[in-house]
């Protein structure tokens, strides 16, 4: 059966000419490698380095922080039933992880906080202090009456 422009209608049982695209897997010593030469790359060649490869940025992200937890080698896998390696979900992270990460989170910003906080008073010493010696050398320029 064809339709008015020629062409197989999508029941007719022809053979799709684009199979479908399969998911890439990386081994995790590539994954470390590509995160290592990341890292080291000046600011300017780091996109060079994700065209060459191939690869998107949340790549490098995902693989740093699957590094940075030590789950690099289980990265995007789990283990089924059988035994074999099939594509999951991203890996759970476990209570005392995102604690770690709250505080740590919470760390910055009392720092940041704290930063402010000295900097601010170090401007109302060095203010206090100028007044002071406005004051004082207000006082000196005044004439003095003679009673």
């Amino acid at each position: 059966m064809s339709t008015s422009s020629g062409k197989q209608s999508a029941s007719g049982g022809g053979v799709d000419p684009a199979p479908k695209p399969s998911r890439r897997v990386f081994s995790p010593e590539y994954k470390l490698a590509m995160v290592a030469e990341y890292e080291n790359a000046p600011n300017g060649e780091k996109g060079a380095i994700l065209r060459r490869e191939g690869l998107y940025s949340s790549h490098i992200i995902e693989w740093t922080r699957a590094r940075d937890a030590g789950h690099l080698g289980h990265v995007g896998t789990q283990k089924t039933d059988a035994g074999t390696v099939a594509a999951g979900p991203r890996m759970k992270k476990s209570a005392e992880q995102i604690e770690l990460e709250k505080l740590r989170r919470q760390n910055e910003k009392l720092q940041a906080d704290l930063k402010k906080t000295r900097m601010a008073l170090d401007i109302m010493g060095k203010a206090h202090a100028l007044l002071e010696e406005l004051s004082e050398s207000a006082d000196n320029d005044l004439p003095r009456k003679n009673s």
